[in-house]
């Protein structure tokens, strides 16, 4: 893959770097033609204040991520040094490059892309799929990503809402894609990859030279739509800027992750879902470093990668680690020096395990795809036991009353964020329900979890406010009760719901998946309620257990709750 050339981006600072906001004219210096994103952004009224306080986010006002991540390494000699790693081979960041750039012609001079058009992604974990990113970056477009396993139906609705004009998908997926065609006349641009046929994207894209000129994109031009991954049901459009997706790499992992040029990233999150754009690409990149793409993973294969690429930096979902703990004496970990925890809360149980197991504090933390990626974490050495973290450098946040109010210091309230990213959704009038657009917390990010502070800027992570079980009166967290239940030495995994109760009003719930070698009794569920009585508060343990197979879960690892609270 080797080569590229590239417009440099004017060099001017914006005029004020906190609680800014764009000045109305802005969308003058759109470089989209196509202005689709632009024209069905939030009015700015309600987009969220965001904050530019640390020097290294003090970005010009043209800005093109892709020139950021990709061209800007071989101005720091970065050519022959390893980006992406794969069972099949490597690929250096001159090759991947030269890929970009070749797959951006298609997009221009074969497919018809102009900036501001909206291109379907969709595609595994793997050097075609992080390539085509890069392309359509640069070519001005605005990424769609999805996940592999989304039917036609999803596509659709997707592919509707966007009003995606081109895609690009690996050929293996492609009869979902096809199935949703008929139902998207704007789609009018589709190669996919790993194809036989001429007119395939590795075809079209082996014929054009390895250099592209990047389109000069405003530092607000919308980069990507990242649509939410359905924990509720309900999946919306996120819209990042090229901006946003700089300042994601330049929050988290510069305080908390702290890479450097040898580290060799791993994990399992799909580069579709913002928490892998950042951890699978976006970072390494960022820092010098390379990541390793395998298309799927169990944890028994993360464990042979890690061990076989001599991965140091690894980013999963907590039940991916629980796992992980169970087999991690049968393989070499001793490259491995840092684990990143997101997509839900990590149990202070699983935390304890893997760290017996390896050695290794897992870093915590939560973002979401409306503010792109992490914003409350810690560093391996700051961890304190059951909080999520403190606000990063970079972000700020609070926890606040339904009237906006902050609270007390150790009283339950929703959370609050803002900082150099934020949430701006696709056309969607849920917008003013996760950005304050009145009263105390007006321009801040509300993100639906309901947390506490402690006096010291920690934050402890009680359910998603729409989880809170209220049962006689009591507030419950159910991923409370969830980690007591996994504490057990019979859990493998679990939910905890709120359940209709004629007398409470709700009861507490589990559904409790058992490891091998556990019989599913009523023994063994009274057993497992005296545990939890004897873990946390007696008034919070499940008054009914229910013991199933599998848990509901999204691509990305995500509890469904939403799915157990329906009716059975």
């Amino acid at each position: 893959m080797p080569r590229n050339s590239n417009r440099k981006s004017a060099n001017r600072q914006p005029a004020s770097s906190v609680g800014r906001r764009a000045a109305p004219g802005a969308a003058a210096c759109t470089a989209h033609l196509d202005t689709f994103a632009r024209d069905n952004l939030p009015p700015r009224a309600l987009w969220p204040d965001l904050i530019f306080e640390l020097p290294e986010l003090q970005y010009p006002e043209r800005m093109n991520c892709a020139v950021e991540l990709l061209d800007r390494a071989l101005r720091l000699g970065w050519r022959d040094r390893v980006a992406l790693r794969t069972p099949d081979g490597q690929c250096t960041y001159g090759q991947l490059l030269a890929q970009a750039n070749r797959i951006a012609r298609v997009l221009v001079e074969d497919m018809g892309l102009v900036p501001g058009n909206r291109v379907l992604l969709r595609g595994p974990n793997n050097p075609m799929m992080a390539a085509c990113w890069f392309a359509v970056m640069k070519a001005g477009g605005i990424a769609v990503a999805t996940m592999p396993l989304l039917r036609a139906k999803e596509l659709t609705e997707i592919a509707g809402k966007a009003r995606v004009t081109h895609a690009l998908c690996d050929r293996r997926l492609a009869a979902e894609l096809q199935a949703a065609l008929p139902a998207c006349p704007e789609l009018r641009a589709v190669k996919y990859w790993y194809a036989d046929e001429p007119d395939g994207l590795d075809a079209s894209a082996a014929a054009k030279p390895g250099s592209f000129d990047n389109v000069d994109t405003a530092a607000e031009d919308v980069a990507l739509i990242a649509f939410t991954s359905g924990t509720t049901g309900a999946p919306k459009g996120t819209m990042h800027f090229h901006r946003d997706v700089i300042a994601m790499c330049d929050c988290f992992p510069r305080s908390c992750l702290k890479p450097v040029p040898g580290d060799v990233f791993c994990g399992t999150p799909p580069l579709a879902f913002t928490f892998g754009l950042g951890g699978m690409l976006a970072f390494p990149l960022r820092y010098g470093a390379s990541t390793v793409l395998i298309e799927r993973l169990t944890p028994a294969s993360l464990l042979e990668a890690i061990q076989k690429f001599r991965a140091s930096i690894c980013f999963t979902a907590p039940t991916f680690y629980r796992q992980m703990a169970q087999l991690a004496r049968n393989h070499d970990l001793k490259s491995l020096k840092k684990c990143v925890s997101a997509g839900e809360a990590l149990p202070d149980a699983t935390r304890q395990l893997f760290k017996q197991a390896t050695g290794i504090e897992i870093i915590d933390g939560i973002g979401s795809t409306e503010i792109l990626h992490i914003f409350i974490s810690h560093t391996p050495e700051s961890v304190r036991r059951g909080a999520t973290g403190y606000a990063i450098p970079g972000y700020r946040a609070m926890v606040v009353d339904e009237t906006g109010l902050p609270c007390s210091p150790g009283h339950i309230g929703r959370l609050a964020v803002r900082g150099p990213t934020g949430c701006r959704y696709l056309a969607d009038q849920r917008q003013t329900s996760y950005v304050a657009s009145a009263g105390p917390a007006r321009g801040w990010n509300i993100t639906g979890d309901a947390y506490i502070m402690d006096d010291d800027g920690y934050y402890y992570f009680q359910a998603r406010t729409d989880d809170m079980i209220v049962s006689a009166g009591y507030n419950i967290s159910g991923p409370e009760v969830e980690g007591a239940l996994l504490a057990h030495e019979a859990v493998a995994e679990c939910g905890v719901v709120g359940a209709p109760d004629a007398e409470r009003g709700q009861i507490v719930k589990a559904y409790v998946v058992l490891k091998p070698g556990y019989q599913r009794t009523e023994a063994l569920a009274g057993l497992l309620q005296e545990h939890a009585k004897n873990v946390i508060a007696p008034y919070k343990y499940p008054r009914a257990i229910e013991f199933v197979d599998a848990l509901p879960r999204t691509e990305t690892g995500k509890l469904q709750r939403y799915r157990l609270r329906r009716p059975q």
